[in-house]
C-alpha cells in the first residue's frame, strides 16, 4: 500500500501545483453569475452593470438606469462544502467561517487531502445607465489545498484582494448597429501564492503579500446586424494599455495580461414576450496564456428569457457544463448558478472543480 500512497501524493501534489486564478478562461475582475451560468460566454449579450468587465460596449443596450448599492456575489465549490459539512453536525457552525481565512482553510482542509478549496465574493455598488456606469469594486478570492500532512510545504494557497473605483462609457453609431465602449478602474491588488506546513498555524504577514496599483482599461465593440435573429459580433480587450502594477510589500503583483476575447450570438424571438439567446465565445485569442488547451477556451451559452423577468440558462465552459436560474426587476436581480473549471494546467477535462454561485443586487 505504501507505493500506492506515494503515487496518490504525487498526483495530488501535481494538481495542487497548478493552483491559479483561471485568468485565461475567466479574466474578468468581477464575474457575473448570469454569465457563469452561460459558460461565461457573455461578451455579445451583456446588457447590465457587468458590461464594465465583460464588454463596455454592452452598456449601449442597458434598458433603464439604476443605482444598486447592494450588489453582492458569493461563490464556493463542492470541496469546500463537503469539508464544512462533512464532520459532526456540531462542527458545521464553527466550520462555516473557516473559508474566510487562510488559517481557517488550513485547518478545514487538513482532513480532506488533495481537495482544492475555493471561495470568491465581491461587492459592486454602482450607478449604471445606458452609455455610462460608475462604481466601486471589492473582490476577494482564495484557493487552497493540503497535498500532504508529512511535508513542510504540504499546504498550498493563493489569495487575492482587488479594490478600486471605476467608470465606463459607451457610444453607438448607425442607429445602434455599431457600439464601442471602454472602462477604467484604479485597481489596487493584494496577492499571495505560497506554501506552508499543514500542521502549524499559518500567519501570512502583510509584507508577504505582493501589492500594487494600476489603471486597468477594458475596451470592447459590438456589431449587431438589423436582420432576423439579430446576429451580433463582439470583441473585447483586457488591460488594453498593457499597464503593470506598482510595487510594495513583497513586490508587484503579476501583470494582468493584455488578452482579447471574441464572440458571436443570435437572439431569435420565440413568443410574444419570450426570446432565446445563443452565444459562443473564444477566450484569449492572441494566446497570452501558454500551455492551455485550445478546447478549454471555447465557451458556449444559452439564455431563455421569459418577459425579461424570469431566466433559465445553460452553458459549456472550460470543458464542463453550467446552469442557472434568475429573476430580474428594476429593484432586484437574483441569480443561482453552478459551473465548473478545470484545475489542471493544460489538459481538456482534466479534473472538475464544481462551483456554486449566489448573486443578488438591489436598489432603485
Amino acid at each position: 500500500m505504501s507505493w500506492l500512497l506515494c503515487i496518490l501524493t504525487f498526483i495530488f501534489s501535481f494538481k495542487a501545483g497548478a493552483i491559479t486564478f483561471e485568468d485565461e478562461i475567466y479574466p474578468e475582475l468581477a464575474t457575473s453569475g448570469r454569465a457563469l451560468a452561460m459558460g461565461n460566454a457573455f461578451i455579445a449579450k451583456v446588457d447590465d452593470a457587468s458590461a464594465v468587465f465583460y464588454n463596455p460596449a454592452g452598456l449601449g443596450t442597458v434598458r433603464y438606469p439604476h443605482i444598486h448599492l447592494s450588489n453582492f456575489s458569493f461563490e464556493t465549490n463542492k470541496s469546500t462544502i463537503n469539508a464544512v459539512t462533512g464532520g459532526a453536525f456540531t462542527n458545521v457552525f464553527s466550520n462555516f467561517s473557516k473559508p474566510m481565512s487562510l488559517e481557517g482553510l488550513r485547518s478545514l482542509m487538513s482532513g480532506h487531502i488533495g481537495d482544492i478549496a475555493h471561495s470568491r465574493m465581491h461587492a459592486l455598488p454602482n450607478f449604471t445607465m445606458r452609455y455610462f456606469s460608475a462604481g466601486y469594486l471589492i473582490a476577494k478570492r482564495s484557493r487552497a489545498v493540503v497535498t500532504s500532512l508529512t511535508s513542510s510545504s504540504g499546504f498550498e494557497y493563493a489569495d487575492r484582494l482587488d479594490m478600486g473605483p471605476y467608470a465606463a462609457f459607451n457610444f453607438s453609431l448607425f442607429g445602434g448597429i455599431f457600439k464601442a465602449g471602454a472602462s477604467a478602474i484604479l485597481l489596487t491588488r493584494k496577492e499571495v501564492i505560497g506554501t506552508a506546513d499543514p500542521n502549524a498555524t499559518i500567519t501570512v504577514g502583510s509584507n508577504t503579500y505582493s501589492k500594487g496599483t494600476t489603471v486597468d482599461v477594458t475596451g470592447g465593440v459590438k456589431l449587431t446586424l438589423p436582420i432576423t435573429f439579430l446576429p451580433t459580433f463582439a470583441m473585447n480587450i483586457h488591460n488594453a494599455l498593457d499597464k503593470s502594477f506598482s510595487a510594495s510589500g513583497a513586490g508587484a503583483p503579476t501583470q494582468i495580461k493584455k488578452s482579447m476575447d471574441i464572440g458571436f450570438s443570435v437572439t431569435p424571438q420565440i413568443g410574444t414576450g419570450s426570446r432565446i439567446h445563443f452565444e459562443i465565445n473564444y477566450k484569449d485569442l492572441t494566446s497570452q496564456y501558454s500551455g492551455v488547451s485550445t478546447t478549454r477556451k471555447i465557451l458556449i451559452g444559452t439564455e431563455l428569457d421569459f418577459s425579461r423577468v424570469f431566466f433559465f440558462r445553460l452553458g459549456y465552459g472550460d470543458g464542463f457544463g453550467s446552469a442557472g436560474l434568475g429573476i430580474k426587476s428594476r429593484k432586484l436581480e437574483f441569480d443561482l448558478t453552478t459551473y465548473a473549471v478545470d484545475t489542471t494546467s493544460s489538459a481538456w477535462r482534466g479534473h472538475e472543480d464544481r462551483r456554486f454561485v449566489m448573486s443578488m443586487s438591489s436598489g432603485f
